[in-house]
């Protein structure tokens, strides 16, 4: 992940200015966008973009919703469908209803009478495998989240801290919607059973403990299955020198949670006029098509392209698990609650 960028000048909170003609994003670490597309934006709008990363998604949120009512930017990028009731309830974001949100797929659309969040990207968060690892051992990789908690697989799989890690807490939620209410603890108890490690965040998960990422294989990872995206497999291949044919990595493709990201206009920016503009701006057809190369994310607008890496490494899960963002909102602290005392202790 990219180290934090200290935004330039005061907080946005203590600008105070709605004609500043710096805009300051707060984000998780993840954040990035080509050069040239920032300088665009730049150019066209008038507007200093200045960057403050803030950690893992679900840390950034929590501090952003800490520091509201002074908050260090205008807009926040990164709270995703897991986590939006959170920031909605604490009363994160203003409204704004940013231009091009008519061409954001409709079943990407949230928050239609208020539009506090504007839809930036998807994306699937599924356990990937090692291919090597399988095709050494004469096994087939696990297709499912049935398969996870089969003998064959025990002691392979490594995931993230459900309550500190947004992809440990998507997985949690795709075994909440595959099993039901009454039948998501009893797997975790199967898969527990079978030897499931849990780490902190996708970080370690993926750069350390798994044998199939670039940085895993020099950490010595052991652990040839790991959560992480439907993405990563590109991702492996497009910086990777020299690059393979194939991606060393695959999908399990009936493990996947269908994860929406949005952006909003924080409550009290000091520069909301500046935050506006950023907003339409994410939702440009350039800014749309440049970011599967650069947050290995998907768009969400109608008619934008990505890269055919993309397409033949990286494609969407045809049919991942969901969940209604208000049955999220309703049950997550408790399952999160339970997930916690049933695994890690």
């Amino acid at each position: 992940m990219a180290g934090t960028l200290a935004a330039c000048g005061s907080s946005g909170g203590a600008q105070g200015s709605g004609d500043s003609k710096t805009v300051t994003l707060v984000s998780h670490d993840s954040w990035a966008v080509s050069k040239d597309v920032i300088a665009a934006f730049e150019k066209q709008s008038g507007y200093k973009v200045n960057v403050l990363k803030d950690g893992d998604a679900g840390q950034a949120v929590n501090k952003a919703i800490l520091t509201k009512d002074n908050p260090q930017g205008d807009v926040f990028f990164g709270v995703d469908n897991t986590l939006l009731s959170r920031a909605l309830d604490n009363g994160l974001f203003q409204p704004y209803e940013a231009k091009g949100s008519g061409q954001v797929k409709p079943e990407y659309r949230v928050d239609q009478d208020q539009h506090r969040v504007t839809p930036v990207d998807t994306g699937d968060i599924c356990v990937n495998y090692d291919k090597k690892y399988f095709a050494d051992h004469e096994l087939d990789p696990p297709r499912s989240f049935d398969d996870l908690v089969k003998p064959r697989y025990k002691n392979l799989l490594v995931t993230e801290n459900a309550s500190a890690s947004s992809p440990g807490l998507g997985f949690l939620l795709g075994t909440a919607a595959k099993y039901g209410d009454g039948g998501w603890e009893g797997y975790w108890k199967k898969l527990k059973a079978n030897g499931v490690k849990v780490v902190d965040g996708w970080e370690q998960a993926y750069n350390e403990e798994f044998s199939g990422s670039a940085g895993g294989k020099k950490a010595k990872g052991d652990r040839p299955l790991v959560v992480s995206y439907a993405s990563s497999p590109p991702a492996e291949v497009l910086f990777a020198d020299p690059k393979p044919s194939t991606a060393p990595t695959g999908v399990a493709e009936g493990t996947c949670f269908r994860q929406v990201e949005y952006a909003g206009l924080l409550s009290n920016a000091g520069n909301t006029k500046g935050g506006k503009a950023f907003l339409d701006f994410l939702l440009t057809k350039r800014f749309q098509e440049d970011m599967p190369l650069n947050m290995f994310v998907h768009p969400v607008r109608e008619g934008a392209q990505v890269p055919p890496e993309f397409v033949k490494y990286g494609p969407q899960a045809k049919d991942p698990e969901t969940m209604d963002p208000a049955k999220i909102a309703d049950n997550r602290d408790q399952w999160v609650k339970s997930w916690t005392s049933l695994v890690l202790k």
